[in-house]
């Protein structure tokens, strides 16, 4: 070989060189795809957007308006420890003065509950920048898990990743939920896909958060409407009427059971009877900690994350702030869309620490107490703009606060039952809804503190601690919910509220008495696909199946002639509608199903679901029932129901016109895209199996190109969902007499108990005895055990 050639041949890389340079070549040329080209790609295809947030009250301070803003948050407790050290003290002129000379002492000024104020004062820091700040000294947090091990994760993936941000999960073995085709969901067996946003008492029906994340509705208060209501689906007309929406209940499941198009009598938006516009706030990221413009959608997919932009938007202060401001969560608008507002003021982020009550009740009493709770604090700060919109029903009505639950009133805190790992909360091990649980094999109940003995006091405790075998805690010591406790609600038929302006939903019936806002059943931690309680009556006749009794009929006379007056007070706005179709509807929702449709319902239960609800040890327990009317794709149905279809917020409450409002919002992309074939094939199948729906997702959109629905139904969801109420505690249980008296509020009989034994626990010899005794002798079990 001459030196030329030979030169060539050394300047040429091994061969193993060359491989390890193109395997360079490719991972470099795929992280630049997942970085860059993926989220891009997915913004184009799921229609969301990502752009840099900005807060309106995010300013920078001066180092004297730090220092005074921090005299003014801790001048109080400065105060209270003075007046301790000179309460002795008989000359109130010399103590004041002495009060005053401690309190600006510098030992006084450092020593403060906010311990914050010194690590920003010390930092320089003047403007709060939400995780940006707060990851300056806590990239990495330390986490201990439930067998007492420790771990050091990332702050920032250990928020993303918890379900207060992300609201669903993937994870194999998260639920207790089973679809009505038998199966875990979820189950490390089954392919996982992301669930766990269903609640069936969202505002939003089936709970699109992608179509009303954060929506700016045009009221006009004090005003008649501009609109006038769409006509009836529950209607008596012929079906050749135009402008009429017509359903014929229980004769098909096909498309002859269409909806055409109403007549909406839209007027002008916000040109309102006195022509003045008053822009209100609604949507799901009022109780969710991201602040972007829509949900972690990103979190959804199977790969891919949430941008930096986003995670930039989380709301770490309205958890850890003592002086979250609720006034600043309201929707604002900018160029790129709209999105909710939060709390960014150097007087919120001094004043952080553990999270307390009061912070998880800045959401979590919307749903307990309701927005009309009397004890709602951020009800009571709706926004210094675009105020945060009013539910007059409650959604659960057990709300936890001072007044009405014996823990709140002895200062216990949320986490102090809910023990947190890291950011990662739990909710228990059971459940009966879809809600998404961040540590599912972490208990949460009354005997990690009570035993399974609490009853202590008493001189009958044997035979009240004989009833925790097969009665709940929250069985005797939640007495009534709220009276605004929403059992029925109608999206269909919407009235106009005058003093807001706005149309809103019907609700149809609330209670909060037992038996008609409360019913019992058996429940042994398991649930279904859309909230139905699981469980078996260990010592019944087999005739316990609530699926075709309790959650899908309403027998008591007083709230079957509710309803039936509700239905003749929207006839006056819907001249349609026919009153006694619409009560068999609303109290015997089964009434909706062909007979066939029935039968194979029937047999599902008994196939499918049986195993699950004998399964493990059933209890007892109160839940609270909840159905509503919406508007269905009868395309994808099955013998529990159909695909619900979400309403668009601003359409709704501004024209009353509920058909226009679903129309809408199915036109969002991401809405468009669950009627393609990639999520069809990624998820959609899977879901609707859960469902109890054979045969697969039906892609067929419910918006013809003509603009009609042939295949869009309204009805009432074939059962009642049944969720669980654990909140909202009384000291002092229910009496004997409550349970034990032939009108008592246990139906023995429809909990599966035999005549005979139905009988027996309708005594009220013994109920009597015992009732006499607790008169005068102190509550049996009053005393919190509380181990900490």
């Amino acid at each position: 070989m001459n030196t030329s050639a030979q030169a060539n041949a050394n300047a040429k890389p091994p061969r193993a060189g060359r491989w390890a340079l193109i395997g360079i070549a490719v991972l470099a040329a795929g992280y630049l795809l997942y970085k860059v080209v993926y989220p891009i790609a997915f913004d184009a295809y799921t229609g969301v957007t990502n752009a840099p947030l900005t807060y309106p009250n995010s300013e920078t301070l001066s180092d004297a308006e730090f220092e005074q803003l921090a005299l003014d948050l801790t001048e109080a407790a400065r105060r209270e420890r003075a007046e301790a050290i000179v309460a002795m003290d008989g000359d109130p002129f010399a103590r004041e003065l002495k009060v005053e000379m401690l309190m600006q002492t510098p030992s006084f000024m450092e020593d403060t509950d906010y311990s914050h104020i010194k690590y920003f004062r010390d930092a320089g820091m003047r403007t709060y920048q939400g995780p940006a700040t707060c990851l300056e000294c806590h990239e990495t947090m330390q986490v201990q898990h439930g067998d007492g091990s420790l771990e050091t994760v990332d702050t920032l993936g250990d928020i993303v990743n918890s379900v207060h941000f992300k609201f669903q999960s993937a994870a194999a073995g998260g639920f207790s939920t089973y679809g009505y085709d038998g199966r875990l969901v979820n189950a490390p067996e089954n392919r996982q896909i992301p669930v766990g946003k269903i609640n069936r008492a969202c505002g939003i029906p089936g709970s699109f958060s992608w179509t009303g994340w954060a929506a700016l509705v045009e009221t006009q208060p004090h005003s008649e409407p501009a609109t006038e209501p769409a006509h009836s689906p529950v209607d008596g007309a012929d079906a050749g009427e135009p402008g009429v929406t017509q359903i014929a209940y229980g004769e098909s499941d096909g498309p002859a059971d269409a909806v055409s198009e109403p007549h909406s009598g839209a007027a002008e938006p916000g040109a309102g009877a006195h022509g003045q516009t008053v822009l209100r706030s609604e949507g799901c990221g009022q109780c969710h900690i991201g602040g972007n413009y829509h949900p972690a959608t990103e979190k959804m997919m199977p790969v891919g994350d949430v941008p930096q932009t986003a995670k930039q938007g989380i709301d770490c202060l309205i958890c850890h702030s003592d002086q979250y401001d609720m006034n600043q969560r309201y929707v604002l608008e900018d160029k790129h869309g709209t999105r909710w507002n939060q709390d960014r003021s150097m007087r919120a982020a001094i004043t952080v620490g553990q999270t307390s009550k009061e912070n998880c009740l800045n959401c979590h009493q919307h749903n307990m107490g309701g927005d009309a709770y009397v004890h709602n604090v951020a009800a009571k700060h709706l926004g210094e703009k675009h105020q945060r919109i009013l539910h007059t029903g409650a959604k659960r009505g057990n709300p936890f606060s001072e007044a009405h639950d014996v823990h709140a009133a002895a200062n216990i805190q949320c986490t102090d039952c809910h023990v947190p790992e890291g950011h990662k909360i739990p909710r228990g091990r059971m459940g009966v809804d879809l809600v998404a649980n961040d540590l599912p094999d972490k208990d949460v109940t009354c005997e990690s503190c009570h035993s399974k003995a609490p009853h202590n006091a008493s001189d009958h405790r044997a035979l009240l601690n004989g009833h925790v075998a097969r009665i709940a805690c929250e069985t005797c010591h939640i007495k009534q919910l709220e009276d605004n406790n929403v059992v029925l609600r109608d999206w269909v038929h919407p009235t106009w509220n005058e003093d807001e302006g706005l149309w809103e939903f019907t609700d149809v019936y609330k209670s909060g008495e037992p038996g008609k806002g409360i019913i019992y059943l058996w429940f042994n931690g398991n649930g279904t696909f859309l909230a139905n309680a699981l469980g078996s009556n260990p010592e019944g006749d087999g005739s316990y199946n609530p699926l075709m009794q309790q959650m899908a009929e309403i027998t008591d006379p007083e709230i079957i002639e509710a309803v039936r007056a509700k239905a003749e007070e929207l006839k006056q706005s819907y001249p349609d509608l026919d009153v006694e179709q619409y009560v068999k509807a609303a109290t015997q929702p089964l009434s909706q199903l062909p007979p066939e449709m029935l039968e194979k319902r029937k047999a599902m239960i008994q196939k499918n679901l049986k195993a699950a609800m004998e399964s493990g040890e059933s209890r007892i327990y109160p839940f609270k029932p909840f159905n509503a009317m919406m508007y269905e794709d009868m395309t994808n149905q099955g013998p529990f129901g159909a695909m619900i279809l979400p309403f668009d917020y601003a359409t709704y409450y501004q024209q009353g016109d509920p058909l226009e409002s679903m129309k809408v919002a199915i036109q969002d992309p991401i809405v468009r895209r669950m009627y393609q074939e990639p999520f069809k094939l990624y998820m959609m199948d899977e879901f609707m199996s859960y469902f109890g729906v054979e045969g697969g997702w039906k892609t067929k959109f419910p918006i013809l190109p003509d603009g009609s629905t042939p295949n869009v139904q309204a009805n009432w969801m074939r059962q009642m969902g049944t969720l669980m109420v654990n909140h909202g505690i009384q000291r002092q249980g229910h009496t004997c007499k409550d349970c034990h008296s032939p009108d008592g509020i246990m139906d023995f009989a429809a909990l599966g108990y035999p005549p005979e034994r139905v009988e027996e626990l309708s005594s009220m010899e013994i109920a009597e005895e015992v009732d006499e005794d607790f008169a005068v002798e102190p509550a049996a079990g009053a005393a919190l055990s509380a181990r900490r």
